[in-house]
């Protein structure tokens, strides 16, 4: 017969009881990474101008002497967003090398992303064009953060293949900008309108379809084949 002190006594087979007090919290990075993503949604949602440090303290649940230090102010987080915007758009820098140049310049230009990520980059563009008229600011961030920086990342990798002798480019800078303006120039005109009606199967082809043109051109003389290598008629 089991005695009340015995009963009383700890089951050495049981779980030892979990200790309660404050969870871990967050390093700065995993903080700076959740709060950009919490506010791009709210600029997405309301607009820029709309949101406030109130509501962005409030959706990040954070308090507002945490959202200003790791963020001086609403410009500041915007040029985050853009900072992490840019790699939607090209996945630079990388390591490519290994890769034949078409397929190379396809996951730079990030042929595989998929559709909930694409409606993400043209609501992004949707709202700048937006707000921009409002607060020129923005244009200028996303010019100096996003447009500028991905030229320089792409003229840099252009620059490494010229160097190599697998491209001769006299000017890898307009190189860049002529490929970022035959790849992108269509989602900008999409992201004016109401709705974007393109499917990945559309955007993949686009993509390729502009590379072959960039690395090709389109005169009539034989062209380097391989197995599976896009055509400009495709």
């Amino acid at each position: 017969m089991t005695t009340p002190a015995e009963a009383a006594a700890p089951d050495p087979a049981a779980a030892p009881p979990t200790r309660r007090g404050r969870p871990k919290r967050m390093s700065d990075e995993a903080q700076r990474a959740h709060i950009v993503e919490e506010t791009r949604r709210l600029f997405i949602a309301n607009g820029y101008g709309a949101t406030t440090t109130d509501h962005i303290a409030a959706c990040a649940r954070i308090s507002k002497q945490t959202l200003y230090r790791l963020f001086p102010g609403k410009p500041a987080l915007f040029a985050a967003i853009v900072d992490a915007h840019r790699q939607s758009m090209l996945a630079l820098p990388g390591d490519y090398d290994h890769l034949p140049q078409e397929e190379a310049l396809a996951r730079i230009f990030r042929v595989d992303l998929d559709d909930e990520a694409h409606r993400e980059r043209i609501a992004f563009i949707r709202l700048v064009r937006l707000e921009s008229a409002r607060f020129p600011e923005l244009r200028e961030m996303l010019k100096r953060h996003g447009a500028e920086r991905s030229r320089a990342d792409l003229s840099a990798w252009l620059a490494r293949q010229c160097a190599a002798g697998r491209m001769v480019l006299d000017n890898t800078e307009a190189a860049a900008r002529l490929l970022m303006d035959m790849i992108f120039g269509a989602a900008v005109f999409r992201a004016a309108g109401d709705r974007d009606p393109s499917g990945a199967e559309e955007r993949q082809a686009h993509i390729r379809r502009a590379i072959a043109v960039f690395l090709y051109g389109v005169a009539a003389h034989p062209r380097p084949s391989r197995p599976g290598a896009p055509h400009l008629d495709a």
